[in-house]
């Protein structure tokens, strides 16, 4: 049977829809298609081509992939934690942001700091200023523009105060990542705090025990907390 129009809902043998959703799973690459998997109205198409139906609306395709209760033609990408101390690190982050450590509540002179930073941000400037709203009529943005070349921005963010600073350099490393620490540590409160916890994952600026190392260096009261690897690293800290 066939389906007669968008919102007519006809019936397909049961072997036509296996014959369909075993079309959903296959590899897009073997119709010589450059995606990473079939739309609906690919598989409609190719379902007629195939003679499994005369015809079929890519709506039916949708309901009948919809509906099935295991849909082995849909994945998810994900990392697979390799740190072998996963769970126990990230239980770590985790009471920090709860405003615990080491089992014991984080007292008022204690701040948490998830630091982090986003490489080659295009910067743009307008070639002409833009014009402010008006009634009935958005603002105005000059649509030309010029490229100013990439930079980095790196920020720190006060888990429990809701507060961000940033700065933007041209690059990251350990220079860039100690003028962000300044930028946080000699303002209070966190310049007379007890503690300062700087939450940060694995990147090169602040890898490793030696990172750690450094920061108490540069600010007693500061203390390096890492996120579990997600991946492994090419050389060790």
């Amino acid at each position: 049977m066939t389906d007669r129009g968008a919102g007519d809902r006809a019936l397909f043998p049961p072997e036509s829809i296996v014959e369909i959703k075993a079309l959903a799973c296959e590899l897009p690459v073997r119709l010589g298609l450059p995606f990473s998997r079939l739309s609906h109205a690919d598989i409609a198409c190719e379902a007629v081509l195939r003679g499994i139906v005369v015809s079929i609306s890519v709506k039916s395709v949708w309901r009948y992939l919809h509906s099935d209760a295991i849909k082995p033609w849909m994945h998810r990408s994900w990392l697979f934690p390799r740190d072998p101390l996963f769970g126990e690190k990230a239980a770590r982050v985790l009471d920090l942001y709860f405003r615990f450590f080491d089992g014991i509540p984080l007292g008022p002179d204690d701040y948490v700091i998830s630091a982090d930073e986003k490489t080659s941000i295009q910067a743009r400037h307008r070639k002409a200023v833009g014009a402010g709203p008006m009634p009935h009529q958005p603002r105005l943005v000059e649509f030309e523009y010029d490229r100013m070349g990439a930079w980095a921005y790196l920020a720190a963010w006060d888990v429990h105060r809701a507060k961000v600073l940033g700065i933007c350099e041209k690059t990251t490393g350990i220079e860039s990542y100690h003028k962000l620490v300044d930028l946080v540590m000699q303002q209070e409160p966190y310049r007379s705090a007890r503690r300062v916890f700087w939450i940060t994952d694995n990147g090169s600026s602040h890898r490793g025990e030696s990172s750690a190392k450094r920061l108490s260096e540069w600010y007693p009261n500061a203390i390096q907390i890492h996120t579990p690897r997600t991946r492994q690293l090419a050389q060790s800290d």
